[in-house]
């Protein structure tokens, strides 16, 4: 089947499936970077974006196929709309050649073994009003209800103000709310602007978890010596400078992908090894189930961050490995909040024994 677009007008997916998405220990809202793919080097996917524009994208607005407002509003643009409508005509093309050759026939398309390729870096999903990987935006604003939902009815209402560590718990559910929001966005809409929030939002989140960590396992927030107290400065503006240096790189140097992901990997590797940790210790001498929590949440998230290993194309061109990772993050959170909650109120019964 040779697809020829000159007599099409008008913009959208060719055939009836949709949806996709939702990211870190946070670790990331991290994609693929965009680049070179196989779909990018098709011919037929090139002659088929030429023609589509020629027929659809013309100088002035008597000349061009309307696009729809919801996706106007999303910034889609006419030659987005083409290239967006000729990765699912290619891909529908293929799979059916595929499918209709008889074995042992030679291949009738480059790649035969991969009917499904990525575009610009990426899979070809189906959009949801204009959306462009749905369930990975469905899965982020599950995370960003998880952060929520432990600030406003977990930590406000459960640890009282006096509690010391009460702050940078909620700055955490804060943060987690940003990077998780901006994941959204991101998923919403690839662009240049949305990918670079997400990623920075993304590496706040990575690094305020070990920002945290630090504090609460070392218990820096106490104020008893002055040397704890300077320790928690140093530890802060060391946090601060490794941040804005991060940001800084990435923006004013190289936007390098696999700095990128290094850097948050590493920071999160660290955050893991402590509250491993933390969990063993505290479950051996206290011997509470709930000691035990960070544990299973390390172990939970590391099985879900090993999904963006598999990379498969996405079933029903919806769901991919990614939005599956995003989706695994979702219950941890709503653990992780459960637990600070009920350490808080352990240390608070611990420190009323210690004065009676």
């Amino acid at each position: 089947m040779k697809f020829t677009p000159a007599p099409r007008r008008g913009f959208g997916a060719p055939s009836s499936l949709s949806i996709q998405q939702l990211l870190l220990l946070g670790l990331v809202a991290l994609s693929t970077p965009v680049a070179a793919s196989i779909g990018d080097r098709l011919p037929e996917f090139q002659e088929c974006v030429r023609v589509c524009e020629r027929e659809n994208c013309g100088p002035d607005a008597e000349h061009q196929t309307p696009i729809p407002l919801h996706r106007r509003l999303l910034l889609w643009t006419c030659p987005q709309e083409c290239d967006y409508t000729c990765q699912h005509l290619i891909t529908s093309s293929r799979l059916q050649q595929v499918q209709q050759s008889p074995p042992g026939s030679p291949a009738p398309i480059p790649h035969p073994d991969r009917p499904i390729v990525q575009y610009h870096g990426k899979w070809p999903f189906h959009r949801f009003l204009g959306a462009q990987e749905p369930f990975s935006v469905l899965f982020s604003l599950g995370n960003f209800y998880a952060h929520y939902d432990g600030l406003y009815n977990k930590i406000l209402p459960s640890i009282p103000a006096s509690y010391p560590l009460r702050k940078w718990y909620i700055w955490l559910a804060y943060v987690g709310m940003a990077s998780w929001f901006f994941s959204a966005v991101f998923h919403t809409r690839d662009l240049a602007v949305t990918e670079q929030l997400d990623y920075f939002a993304a590496g706040a989140s990575v690094l305020y978890g070990l920002y945290y960590s630090v504090v609460r396992i070392f218990r820096l927030d106490k104020k008893d010596t002055s040397r704890r107290q300077s320790l928690l400065r140093l530890w802060t503006a060391l946090c601060i400078l490794m941040y804005v240096g991060h940001v800084a790189y990435l923006k004013m140097w190289t936007w390098d992908y696999t700095y990128n992901m290094a850097a948050n990997v590493a920071v999160g590797a660290v955050q893991n090894v402590l509250w491993s940790w933390y969990s063993w210790t505290r479950y051996r001498s206290h011997r509470k189930g709930w000691a035990a929590w960070p544990g299973i949440v390390v172990a939970w998230v590391m099985v879900a961050m090993s999904l963006e290993l598999l990379d498969f194309p996405p079933l029903w061109g919806a769901v991919d490995a990614h939005s599956l990772w995003h989706a695994g993050t979702i219950i941890p959170a709503v653990i992780w909040y459960n637990f600070l909650v009920r350490d808080a109120q352990d240390d608070m019964a611990r420190s009323e024994r210690l004065k009676s």
